[in-house]
């Protein structure tokens, strides 16, 4: 391979949450950090070499985007979804989350509903309840492995006052990544009603073979304009940190109502470095990607076989999707709490408590593989030693 994922890259003393934050936000230190959802690679080098480059004009002022920010999404769109855009149907966000909080506070109104669809990743609750919305939760179902929608209850939560559905596509916990009949049935029962989909796709990059993401607006039309699609390169390279993401959609209504509320706090401009790191990854980032993803699957790999033999009552949900590995440890009978204390104080090895997702998260947990195979072995081997004895 040409990229090395074994080398151990020290991040401490960097200000990361994932290792700096550990005692700040968790109370604990000397843990084996397995939560925050970035990975502990170094971000590309054809990333660092441009911001270099860019180091080279030493004046950081205001800046625009170039036509290279928006070829490199449509380019990079075309060739790895097969999903075929133009530059007008692109809009800025700070952030995936940034996105779709806006888009919530465009397309409705304090005191309308909005479906998410736990376990979930927990900022669309936030999101929801923070600008004065209603949540109406539409819990996945676990089935033979894999969480899947619930499309009978979904049509039984929906009334004239819901007004949006938050989609998590690939999804996040359990890396489910929707069929295109998924989504078509998703998409007529949200169309049939007048629901706005945004559609949060920011791991849609690292999808696991033969699983394939499909972006939601491409489905259909009826889908393609009634919906938002926001995204970023950011996990896909590691660089969440320049907080650069992009929001796409082919019904100029809705990208101008979402752009007046990203313009008018001055949302719109983005950073020097998060441009120039987009440009970088979508325009060189193809064999790297393809690395890495082999190498999260044979963690994945890795993990699903030593919980068999060494701790079979905790079942791995294998994702087909991010690096993101959803544990069901039901069977052990333990609550959350006692669960997170086996992990954080026993085995030292810091996860995510299930319940954060969402209620139905209870009895889960959510683990970051997105590190070294070495550091992967070292927490399994933690958390082996910490439940039998």
């Amino acid at each position: 391979m040409k990229y090395n994922f074994d080398e151990q890259v020290n991040r401490n003393n960097t200000n990361c949450i994932k290792h700096d934050g550990l005692e700040s936000f968790l109370g604990v230190k000397d843990v084996i950090p397995m939560w925050v959802a970035d990975m502990d690679f170094k971000s590309p080098s054809f990333i660092i070499d441009a911001i270099k480059k860019r180091l080279e004009h030493e004046v950081l002022g205001y800046s625009i985007k170039p036509d290279e920010f928006y070829q490199s999404i449509i380019n990079w769109l075309d060739k790895k979804h097969q999903w075929k855009i133009e530059k007008d149907w692109i809009s800025f966000s700070p952030g995936v989350v940034a996105g779709f909080t806006l888009a919530i506070e465009q397309f409705t109104k304090p005191g309308d509903k909005i479906i998410v669809q736990p376990p979930v990743y927990f900022p669309f609750f936030d999101s929801v309840k923070n600008t004065n919305r209603i949540m109406v939760e539409n819990p996945l179902k676990l089935e033979d492995g894999r969480l899947n929608f619930d499309f009978e209850d979904l049509k039984n939560k929906i009334d004239s006052n819901t007004k949006l559905l938050l989609l998590c596509n690939p999804h996040n916990p359990g890396g489910s990544v929707w069929t295109k009949d998924e989504l078509l049935e998703l998409s007529k029962i949200c169309v049939a009603n007048n629901v706005l989909v945004v559609s949060d796709e920011i791991h849609a990059d690292i999808v696991y073979a033969p699983a394939k993401h499909i972006p939601y607006a491409t489905i259909s039309d009826e889908a393609a304009q009634n919906s938002l699609t926001v995204m970023s390169h950011s996990k896909t390279f590691n660089v969440a940190g320049l907080t650069t993401s992009f929001v796409i959609s082919a019904n100029n209504e809705l990208l101008v109502k979402y752009n007046r509320g990203l313009n008018t706090p001055h949302l719109h401009m983005g950073n020097i470095f998060g441009t120039e790191a987009l440009i970088a990854a979508y325009s060189h980032g193809e064999e790297w990607l393809a690395e890495l993803i082999l190498y999260l699957k044979s963690n994945i790999d890795y993990v699903d076989a030593f919980f068999k033999e060494h701790l079979p009552k905790i079942k791995v949900i294998v994702p087909e999707s991010t690096f993101l590995i959803w544990i069901d440890c039901r069977e052990l009978g333990l609550s959350g709490k006692e669960l997170s204390e086996l992990f954080l104080k026993k085995a030292k090895v810091a996860v995510n408590e299930g319940s954060i997702f969402g209620l139905t998260g209870e009895g889960f947990m959510r683990m970051n593989i997105g590190c070294t195979k070495e550091t992967v072995k070292l927490a399994l081997n933690r958390i082996n030693e910490a439940f039998n004895t």
